[in-house]
């Protein structure tokens, strides 16, 4: 099993995660989805990763700029 987590540093909790049995793009994606539905992020927000594959991944900067950048 894999785990993707995603932690707010200023408040060091856990705001989202995913397990998957593979390490996909869709696990990161569904752990930012997590995320972006519990702490609901401003615009401009600075996400920080290792650059793994999966977080390159063109699924996942699609993610994250609509998580980020559009605000209805």
């Amino acid at each position: 099993m894999y785990l993707a987590a995603i932690l707010d540093l200023y408040s060091r909790k856990v705001v989202g995660w995913s397990l998957d049995e593979r390490m996909t793009a869709s696990l990161v994606c569904n752990a930012l989805d997590a995320a972006a539905r519990k702490r609901r992020p401003a615009a401009g927000l600075v996400f920080h990763t290792d650059r793994g594959s999966q977080y390159a991944s063109h699924a996942f900067r699609r993610r994250l700029w609509r998580t980020t950048c559009v605000r209805a």
